[in-house]
């Protein structure tokens, strides 16, 4: 039997017989007719239906019913205490009871029926957005958080133990992060707008912000703030992390307090400034240390500290003062350390020069993959003074000015970890040499949460400045610099 006759069959004899015979007045047309309806038969057109034009219900939307309230409150609290939020003749705890006294009467004239929890949460979220941070207040107040990342207002990301997630926290509207990133800066004495569009600043408790708007973000403005731990990091918080080994942190300790020059080196985000902080944790108390740093980031525990910060130029391009500005000046203030947080620019040759002649001591960080390439950073930072120097006599300079470079890196991991320890031993020929004393051992493999396995170890070298520790009397045991053998016989490239 033919398909066409088949099919007839089915539609005649099958299931679907009877629905025909319950359309008699327009019956379908015979497939083994080749689809054609008979002459004088009546049909009826159906026509098809567009998707487009049949209503489909979006499921429900959950809207906060505190939203109206929240921007009318909000409003209204603006236009009463707007004027006192930059007022510098008041303290932050007497404007925040200020606006805390005005919100409550706001709220009350609304006259909208409230509980007891509504109202309350009615006045943290509007307290949070007029005279905190909005919806970033929570992910501040959230130790387990050490980045946040707003691409928008309504995208925010952030950091737990190495891994970016993103948060369900968003702000409602630009106009909202706008604000919160006003307020930031201005408790700083910087600014933001159109004509100065990107700013770094910091948190009250040192925490780094960096602010960008329109024109030149493009999707909306953005902040990324680098959360500081509460209570500053210490040397065994850092053992404890694996940041560094009890050996390690003997050596280090035995660097500051002989006042050997040390460079830490690192990528963005690896913990250079904590691990700076820390290190700086070894200077004997009764020294004088002089800070200089962009945005204040440091938190030195000692009693005879003079923290210093540079300043952007004003609206009229004016009043600039820079990192290289402040080296020069520090080393009027009888310092026994300068500590600079981070050399990235011209303020490198000076930095360099006044290790070699008597300020020694002195630590700083710069951004760099290795120790090699902080030397090759080193070198082209200091072209940036724009001094016309041969390259020989920078090298010089470096070699003689700096006695260890420590490497931190991010791992793939997630954690940071201090992966060399090296020595500078001077210049060989035209190259500056360095020797490793501490290396991490990356063969280790991994565990089965994809965790490194691997530490840092001993190379057995015992660097040439260990013979000036016990003249200094500082004393140090010779096994900290004991061989321990790798996983394999090669570390990582260097």
């Amino acid at each position: 039997m033919k398909l066409n006759e088949r099919m007839d069959a089915a539609l005649r004899d099958g299931p679907l017989a009877r629905v025909n015979r319950a359309a008699p007045a327009y019956p379908l047309p015979s497939l083994s007719d080749g689809g054609a309806v008979p002459a004088g038969r009546a049909t009826s057109r159906v026509e098809p239906v567009r998707l487009e034009s049949v209503p489909i219900e979006s499921p429900p939307v959950a809207v906060d019913p505190l939203v109206d309230i929240k921007e009318r409150v909000a409003q209204e609290l603006f236009e009463r205490i707007g004027s006192r939020l930059n007022d510098a003749s008041l303290t932050e705890e007497q404007l925040q009871s200020y606006a805390r006294t005005e919100l409550g009467n706001i709220v009350a004239d609304e006259q909208v029926p409230l509980n007891f929890a509504e109202r309350s949460r009615l006045i943290t979220e509007i307290g949070d957005d007029v005279l905190g941070y909005g919806p970033l207040q929570l992910l501040l107040d959230d130790d387990t958080i050490t980045e946040i990342m707003v691409n928008g207002h309504d995208q925010i990301w952030v950091e737990r133990f190495g891994k970016l997630a993103r948060s369900d926290t968003q702000f409602t509207s630009e106009a909202q992060l706008r604000r919160v990133i006003e307020r930031i800066v201005s408790k700083v004495g910087r600014r933001i707008d159109e004509s100065s569009p990107l700013v770094d600043a910091r948190l009250a408790d040192g925490s780094r912000v960096n602010a960008i708007i329109p024109p030149l973000a493009v999707d909306g403005s953005s902040l990324t703030i680098r959360k500081f731990a509460r209570e500053p990091f210490t040397v065994t918080d850092l053992i404890r992390l694996g940041t560094m080994s009890i050996e390690m942190a003997q050596v280090l300790d035995a660097c500051v307090k002989a006042q050997l020059n040390i460079i830490v080196s690192g990528g963005t985000g690896t913990g250079k400034t904590t691990l700076l902080n820390v290190l700086s944790g070894f200077i004997p108390e009764q020294e004088r240390i002089v800070t200089i740093e962009d945005a204040v980031e440091l938190q030195l525990q000692q009693g005879h500290v003079i923290r210093l910060e540079s300043r952007p130029a004003n609206i009229e391009g004016k009043g600039e003062v820079t990192i290289r500005d402040l080296v020069r000046n520090s080393l009027r203030m009888r310092p026994d350390r300068i500590v600079i947080g981070e050399c990235r620019g011209g303020e490198t040759l000076d930095m360099l020069q006044a290790m070699n002649t008597g300020h020694e001591g002195s630590i700083s960080t710069v951004h760099s993959n290795s120790p090699r390439d902080a030397i090759a950073r080193l070198e082209t930072l200091v072209l940036m003074a724009g001094m016309d120097l041969p390259v020989r006599a920078i090298r010089e300079q470096i070699s003689s000015a700096i006695d260890v470079i420590i490497q931190i890196s991010r791992l793939k991991d997630g954690s940071r970890r201090i992966t060399h320890v090296t020595e500078v031993q001077g210049m060989a020929g035209d190259i500056v040499t360095l020797q490793d004393v501490f290396v991490f051992d990356y063969h280790a493999g991994v565990d089965s949460a994809g965790n490194l396995l691997g530490h840092a170890v001993g190379t057995g070298v015992r660097p040439r400045f260990a013979d000036n520790f016990a003249d200094l009397g500082i004393g140090l045991d010779p096994s900290v610099f004991q061989a321990e053998l790798l996983t394999q016989s090669a570390s990582a490239p260097r």
